[in-house]
């Protein structure tokens, strides 16, 4: 696990940069102040770093994501197919970012049903990863990607494990932050107000259980 770290997602201010911007201009949207948030695939723990919100949860079967999160941020070492540390209906929001392409489709299966015995009834959970759609040039440039979703196909999957999708946009953000791009917070909000998305490859959809 360190060495994937290593290899293809080294630390990087740059990141926790965008996931402010992205909390700001989006997910705090979606979030109240006294609920309870979960970061599935938390890595250097940007996003829930960023959240105001009640409870904060990260979880990640990286063991060295405990040394990067937030003060007041609940470590849970574990892989996404076990979240039984995480009590049933006590959870508001949950995002897994660039996550699910690294799942077999059991195990993809398998954690959505997790994210369900978690999650409130009219909770919200927020997938945001590559569009193959859009970027099956570099897809697989990742060793570790296992299945390839376009924004069609991932919103199938949810449907099909009986989520109510609302919300799909098949271009949400470039690819990657490992470009010259600045990642200034009004250029993002910017971009993200945008009808046109150049780079756009990452989609975000959200879904609730049905």
């Amino acid at each position: 696990m360190s060495g994937y770290h290593d290899a293809r997602l080294s630390e990087d201010p740059r990141r926790g940069a965008t996931w402010s911007a992205l909390w700001h201009y989006v997910f705090r949207h979606h979030v109240r102040p006294e609920d309870c948030v979960l970061d599935l695939g938390a890595g250097y723990g940007d996003f829930i770093n960023a959240v105001v919100a009640r409870e904060r949860i990260a979880v990640d079967a990286w063991p060295g994501m405990a040394d990067h999160l937030a003060p007041g941020v609940t470590p849970v070492v574990t892989p996404a197919t076990d979240l039984s540390a995480i009590p049933p209906g006590s959870v508001d929001f949950a995002l897994a970012s660039n996550l699910f392409e690294h799942l077999s489709r059991d195990d993809a299966r398998t954690t959505l049903a997790e994210l369900r015995r978690v999650l409130r009834s009219g909770g919200t959970l927020a997938l945001l990863q590559p569009n193959y759609r859009y970027a099956y040039r570099e897809y697989f440039d990742d060793y570790t990607h296992l299945v390839a979703y376009s924004h069609i196909a991932l919103a199938d999957l949810l449907r099909a494990e009986g989520w109510r999708v609302t919300m799909i946009k098949p271009r949400f953000l470039p690819l990657t932050i490992k470009s010259r791009l600045p990642t200034w917070r009004w250029l993002i909000g910017a971009y993200l107000r945008s009808p046109i998305k150049p780079m756009g490859k990452q989609m975000l959809v959200m879904a609730q259980p049905g």
